[in-house]
């Protein structure tokens, strides 16, 4: 009773009775109701701010590729195109290795069939998934995968190269394997072929289409390209040369009036 008159001084107890039987709350309650709101506000931007996070983090690398100069997305190789991967591989010996991997399944494919295969790959989501992949297919002892751009690796160490490109990188990729890879070498082209090179072997159909290119061929090919260059540049000095000559002689040719005024002279002093 004591605690009621402090609330209310000079109040009955029947009245309240009937005001707290009325809807009238002491200002305590309302307080831990507002309290209530007031967290649960605060856990539901919680949940909100780090759900946005964890989508941007992983997004991320996905979105970015295509504000890249040369946009390379990540387009998961179909069954065909593995199949035809691991039958241009037949008889072939020594290390693979798979330029932009995505999602492992080439490497994962060329480790089973016994070759010791490496991927390279800037999307970190994938390389952490291919690496979960190889160990769930149990040849993570010969599958690797490592973060890295494909620009910023030298492939001289590997005998396979398979690529997956796209048309704006084939020109400046098929440069930079000419100057690394060694002879014995041979690259696979898969949706894409090099503008250049003339393949060894095709196989397959439509997007599932691989083209196999040998290092000693191409590399064959462009010295050829480049006596016939260096010909045709000494070539084209050599005219320069000889027009120069022409018209240094015509230059230096003698007036005919010159000849003739010569002749007079000689038969006056006669």
């Amino acid at each position: 009773m004591w605690a009621l008159e402090s609330h209310c001084p000079g109040t009955p107890p029947e009245t309240l009775k009937e005001e707290r039987q009325s809807g009238c709350v002491p200002p305590t309650s309302l307080e831990g109701n507002s309290l209530k709101k007031s967290n649960w506000g605060f856990l539901f931007t919680g949940i909100v701010g780090g759900t946005l996070v964890v989508v941007y983090a992983v997004a991320t690398p996905f979105i970015t590729p295509a504000f890249r100069r040369i946009c390379l997305p990540f387009v998961p190789a179909t069954a065909k195109q593995i199949e035809n991967v691991v039958k241009m591989l037949r008889c072939r010996r020594g290390p693979l290795v798979d330029i932009g991997s995505g999602d492992g399944r080439i490497v994962i494919a060329a480790a089973k069939e016994g070759f010791t295969a490496v991927g390279y790959e800037l999307n970190p989501w994938l390389v952490w998934y291919s690496r979960y992949c190889a160990r769930r297919e149990g040849v993570q002892a010969s599958a690797k995968f490592y973060i890295s751009d494909l620009w910023k690796v030298t492939f001289s160490q590997y005998s396979n190269v398979v690529v997956f490109g796209v048309p704006q990188m084939m020109l400046q990729l098929e440069k930079k394997l000419e100057l690394e890879l060694e002879d014995e070498a041979r690259v696979i082209a898969c949706r894409f072929p090099f503008p250049h090179w003339t393949p060894a072997q095709v196989t397959g159909e439509g997007i599932d289409t691989v083209w196999a290119y040998d290092a000693s061929s191409f590399r064959r090919m462009r010295s050829h390209c480049g006596l016939i260059h260096s010909f045709s540049k000494w070539l084209l000095s050599v005219c320069c040369i000889i027009s120069f000559s022409d018209s240094v002689v015509n230059d230096m040719q003698v007036p005919e009036s010159y000849g003739i005024r010569v002749l007079e002279e000689r038969q006056t002093n006669r």
